[in-house]
């Protein structure tokens, strides 16, 4: 256990969780809505600092992030717990596992030097937060983070976006990248799919954006749900908004968890998707989670030149990005590149 740090004491032994949005109150011997942050006599801790269940070396592209660093490799973890109860989710099995099994807390106990020194082993330039929402592990993400940048090893967050301003404020000198999803562009869809509101994700957006923390953003376009032109358009409107070299990936929804009823997501779906992102404005979007040719190459926005090609996660050889810009006609390519 560690004592949380983005969180108020009030009367009665009664904490208020300011680690996002949900704001959650806890009464003594109670936890948030995350199933793993625990009041316990007026102070709040964390149940998972240190306790990791996944741990993997992912290509960097499986965040994914298509901007940053391609090619190389992220040392990726995550505990159990999520502040969302998505209906789709594809690692319910860690995210759900303490609502699921009478608050139960698993995983693997080790420290941030133990994660740091595993990222070196393994030649990983990068550590991943990822798996499950690592706003819920906001302690034990931050203190890795700490010691990874004075490593010189890079930080990403892949993300929900639900995290508060103060946490926002926190973590964000500590990271190089992120990825959020925008799951959906209605109060509706949040609520009813995530157990969420649309708002705090918009300005967890805009808040990592403007702190210069590299972003990408995510959308898993699902049959019936969120696959309308006009709720696609809102999405690619408002990342223009944000920036319009900021990438878009549009991925292909497959049954799941609660969602295991729906079709997969047809691929022309996602086509149209992509021509709405470049009709809106944006500069770079892609199709996930399918094995359509050139769906994730990356496309000079000047020229129209393949710049970047990918196959699933690999990277071709000879990147077509020479300092930040097409090798063809000079015109600047988003990203980090190394």
């Amino acid at each position: 256990m560690k004592e949380a740090r983005v969180y108020g004491k009030l009367e009665e032994n009664r904490v208020e969780c300011r680690l996002c949005a949900h704001n959650c109150r806890i009464s003594p011997g109670k936890r948030g809505l995350c199933g793993v942050r625990e009041n316990r006599g007026g102070t709040l801790y964390s149940l998972v600092y240190g306790k990791i269940i996944a741990e993997h070396v992912d290509p960097i592209e499986k965040k994914p992030l298509f901007h940053f660093h391609p090619g190389t490799r992220a040392y990726s973890i995550g505990t159990v717990g999520c502040n969302f109860r998505c209906a789709h989710c594809q690692n319910s099995e860690i995210s759900q596992l303490p609502h699921n099994h009478g608050g139960r807390i698993a995983g693997r106990e080790c420290t941030p030097d133990d994660i740091v020194a595993a990222a070196r082993r393994t030649g990983s330039q990068t550590i991943a937060y990822t798996y499950n929402e690592p706003t819920i592990f906001f302690e034990f993400a931050r203190d890795t983070a700490v010691l990874a940048q004075q490593e010189r090893i890079k930080n990403i967050f892949v993300s929900n976006g639900y995290m508060s301003r103060e946490t926002t404020k926190r973590i964000a000198p500590y990271l190089d990248a992120i990825n959020i999803d925008l799951k959906g562009f209605t109060d509706a869809f949040y609520k009813k799919i995530c157990g969420a509101r649309l708002q705090p994700v918009l300005d967890s957006i805009k808040r990592m954006k403007e702190a210069g923390v590299w972003l990408e953003v995510t959308t898993l376009v699902i049959p019936t749900l969120n696959d309308s032109e006009e709720e696609l358009r809102d999405i690619a409107r408002f990342i223009r908004s944000v920036g319009a070299d900021t990438p878009w990936h549009v991925s292909r929804f497959f049954p799941a968890y609660r969602l295991d009823h729906l079709p997969p997501t047809p691929v022309t779906t996602l086509q149209r998707a992509r021509e709405i992102g470049l009709e809106e404005g944006l500069h770079y979007v892609y199709e996930g989670n399918v094995a359509e040719p050139g769906s994730e190459n990356t496309y000079c926005p000047g020229c129209g030149k393949v710049v970047i090609e990918r196959a699933g996660f690999h990277v071709a050889p000879g990147i077509g990005v020479k300092l930040g810009k097409c090798s063809r006609c000079g015109v600047h390519i988003a990203g980090e590149w190394g």
